[in-house]
């Protein structure tokens, strides 16, 4: 994490605002259409540090943010049992994941990340809805979160296959958001775990996380606002082709270097 600590040694006010610009953004568009921050900020952050790095910064306000999404707690019970398997997979394909892949870093991770984005902003753009056939969901939750839980140990991203299975449940709009702020949530932690025992998450790379909580909120609190006043699918086609974009960039320039 060399990058991030002359960062927080240097305490240049500019680099802190350009930081605090991405989790605000990346705020903003989990606010209006209930994910997509670990996801923008990755892809954003990981334009000028490693990945590792941007994964360091949004371990706080990405925890934060999915169990504020996790509001009603009313209904959590039901949703937590009925996921209980896929989150039990996120889990161990985390750390697993981590231990034998190694935690988000270098080349190999920037292209991983860059073909993640454009997958997931393809199936956004693309997809038709899945739907998991009866008595399937016992054995391909699991499977599903194990799958989900390398691409966190190899990406910092946990959208992928997570979400699409998710929406595949037929869960009402309350419930999917529900659903994918436990398993976000779930996955945040692994990964805080998995960063600790790989490059010991130390009280100055906290404190620097807990500091991008405010701006994270920030956006969020405005995303909420903005979805009241802007077609949602507008601007659902303007995120993914906008991630798409990026991951194309992220990719390329790894590869041709």
């Amino acid at each position: 994490m060399q990058i991030l600590q002359s960062i927080l040694a240097s305490h240049s006010a500019a680099v802190w605002l350009l930081v605090a610009a991405v989790f605000v953004l990346a705020g903003l568009v989990k606010g209006v259409i209930g994910l997509g921050l670990p996801t923008l900020s990755m892809a954003l952050l990981a334009l000028w540090m490693a990945p590792v790095d941007a994964a360091a910064l949004l371990i706080v306000p990405s925890l934060v943010t999915n169990v504020w999404q996790l509001q009603p707690l009313a209904g959590l019970g039901r949703i937590a049992q009925q996921l209980a398997g896929m989150q039990l997979g996120v889990v161990a394909g985390t750390l697993a994941g981590a231990w034998t892949l190694g935690a988000p870093a270098g080349a190999g991770a920037t292209v991983a990340l860059g073909l993640a984005l454009v997958l997931y902003a393809a199936w956004g753009l693309l997809g038709r809805p899945l739907q998991v056939p009866d008595g399937t969901a016992r054995w391909l939750g699991p499977l599903v979160g194990l799958a989900t839980g390398v691409v966190t140990a190899l990406t910092g991203v946990f959208v992928l296959p997570a979400v699409v299975y998710l929406q595949a449940l037929g869960l009402s709009r309350d419930e999917l958001i529900q659903a994918m702020g436990l398993s976000f949530t779930t996955s945040t932690v692994a990964l805080g775990i998995a960063l600790s025992g790989e490059h010991g998450y130390s009280t100055p790379l906290l404190a620097a996380s807990i500091a991008m909580l405010l701006p994270a909120l920030a956006g969020m609190a405005l995303g909420q606002w903005v979805r009241l006043r802007l077609s949602l699918p507008l601007f659902r086609r303007c995120f993914f082709v906008g991630l798409a974009l990026l991951g194309l960039y992220m990719g390329l320039r790894e590869l041709l270097r």
